[in-house]
C-alpha cells in the first residue's frame, strides 16, 4: 500500500511523516513518534485509553487514521504539561485528589477531563460522570476522578484546586 506524507503539530512541534493510509493515529503516535501515554486498550473507542485532543477537543485515537490528522494539532498526555515540567492543573488534581490507581486510564481520562473542563468550567457530578461515559476505569470506582475532575475544572477558570473546595 503506498504511504501517504502528512504533516501534524504534535505536542507543539511540526512532524511531516509519510504513512500508511490505514495507520492508526495512535499507532502513529506511539509507533513513529515515541508517544506511549497514549496507551491502547480495546481499539473500538470503548475504553478512552486512547483519548487526545485534536485541535483542542477530544477524540479516541484508536479509531481514527493518522491521515486524518493531516494538517491538524494532536496534543497527547505529554503535551499538557509545562515545558519546564510543572503539571497541567488537571494532573495536579488528579494527583491531589487520588484519582488514580493502576494508571492504565489515567492519562486518557486526564486528556477527557480538560476538555470537560473546558466545556463545562463549573462541571457537577452528572455532568462529569455523563462526559465521561466513554472513559473506562477498572480500578478506582470513579469517586475521586468525578471529585479530581471538578476540582481540575475549578482550577483551569482560576479557583482553587483543593478537593474540599466549593
Amino acid at each position: 500500500m503506498a504511504k501517504k506524507p502528512i504533516t501534524v503539530t504534535v505536542d507543539g512541534v511540526s512532524y511531516t511523516d509519510d504513512v500508511e493510509p490505514r495507520t492508526l493515529l495512535v499507532q502513529y503516535l506511539r509507533e513513529q513518534l515515541g508517544k506511549t501515554g497514549t496507551l491502547v486498550g480495546c481499539d473500538t473507542t470503548n475504553c478512552g485509553a486512547c483519548t487526545v485532543h485534536l485541535d483542542g477537543r477530544s477524540v479516541k485515537s484508536c479509531t481514527m487514521f493518522a491521515v486524518q490528522a493531516d494538517g491538524h494539532e494532536v496534543t497527547t498526555i505529554e503535551g499538557v504539561a509545562t515545558a519546564d515540567g510543572e503539571l497541567h492543573p488537571m494532573q495536579k488534581a488528579f494527583h491531589e485528589s487520588h484519582a488514580l490507581q493502576c494508571g492504565f486510564c489515567t492519562p486518557g481520562m486526564i486528556m477527557q477531563s480538560i476538555d470537560i473542563a473546558n466545556e463545562h468550567p463549573d462541571p457537577d457530578e452528572a455532568t462529569v460522570r455523563e462526559n465521561l461515559e466513554g472513559n473506562l476505569c477498572r480500578c478506582t470506582g470513579y469517586q475521586n476522578i468525578v471529585k479530581a475532575v471538578q476540582a481540575g475544572a475549578r482550577e483551569m477558570a482560576g479557583g482553587s484546586s483543593e478537593a474540599g473546595a466549593a
